[in-house]
């Protein structure tokens, strides 16, 4: 029953998406989309040979109000030194971090967390050491930023991926 609701996630969301875009329930774009949608479905699966299956699912909504805060502070706090003109009291740099975290998609959202995150980019990995580099538009507290990444998104992005 479990792998049947795996397979047919996509496909009806997709389906979903398509009445909604469409703004109609006619049969024929019920037949069409269903169709379109399977048929996506099926030839997207061959471009992810990796299946992704996250657990913990109030770790995922922990994670995703914990990160909704920080883009909020990180907006300020950019635009204090942006506006304000504080820019030259601003100390950019890159710092590297040990990451235990191997699971692709983990690391994919650990990415996507921290680009999106204002005055933070995802610069490198080095898959065999471990070490993302991170370029940080204030960078007052190196140690500050090690403990936040491997406690605040990289533990949980473990637990949920892992």
């Amino acid at each position: 029953m479990r792998a049947l609701v795996r397979k047919l996630g996509l496909p009806a969301l997709l389906l979903a998406l398509w009445l909604l875009l469409n703004d109609s329930l006619s049969p024929g774009n019920l037949a069409l989309g269903a169709f379109l949608a399977v048929l996506l479905s099926w030839l997207a699966s061959a471009l992810r040979p990796l299946r992704a299956y996250p657990k913990r699912p109030l770790i995922i909504l922990r994670l995703i109000g914990r990160v909704a805060v920080d883009i909020a502070k990180s907006n300020i706090q950019v635009a204090r030194l942006v506006w304000l003109g504080r820019r030259a009291n601003a100390t950019p740099g890159f710092i590297k971090i040990p990451i235990r975290m191997r699971d692709p998609h983990g690391l994919a959202a650990l990415s996507c967390i921290v680009t999106y995150t204002p005055g933070t980019v995802w610069s490198d990995f080095a898959e065999a050491d471990g070490i993302l580099t991170l370029h940080v538009l204030d960078l007052k507290d190196e140690g500050a930023w090690v403990e936040f990444v491997q406690q605040d998104l990289e533990r949980p992005l473990m637990e949920i991926f892992e």
